[in-house]
Order: C-alpha cells, then sequence, then structure tokens
C-alpha cells in the first residue's frame, strides 16, 4: 500500500514502490520509493524491454 498526501502529484509514467508515503511531487518517468518517498533512479528504455511483457 502507498500513502499518497493530498495535492501531491505523480507524473505520467512513474513508478511508486510499495509502503512509500509520498509528501512532495514526484516528477514523470521516475522510480521513486521510500518514506519519505524519493526519486531513486529515471526509468531508461531498456526497464521497459526487460520488465514489461
Amino acid at each position: 500500500m502507498v500513502c499518497v498526501m493530498p495535492g501531491v502529484t505523480i507524473g505520467a509514467g512513474s513508478v511508486i514502490g510499495g509502503g512509500s508515503v509520498v509528501i512532495s511531487d514526484i516528477p514523470a518517468g521516475v522510480l521513486a520509493a521510500g518514506n519519505p518517498c524519493r526519486v531513486i533512479r529515471k526509468i531508461i528504455p531498456e526497464d521497459r524491454d526487460r520488465y514489461v511483457r
């Protein structure tokens, strides 16, 4: 379960890790996780080839 605080936006194509508490805006196309939720890295084209089936 992910908790997203009121007024926070998550950009298109971003992935939020389970158990995260999102307290600030997350940009598009990134992997973010944690408490508080932080950007870990950008999602690159190779990620789609590897993880999307």
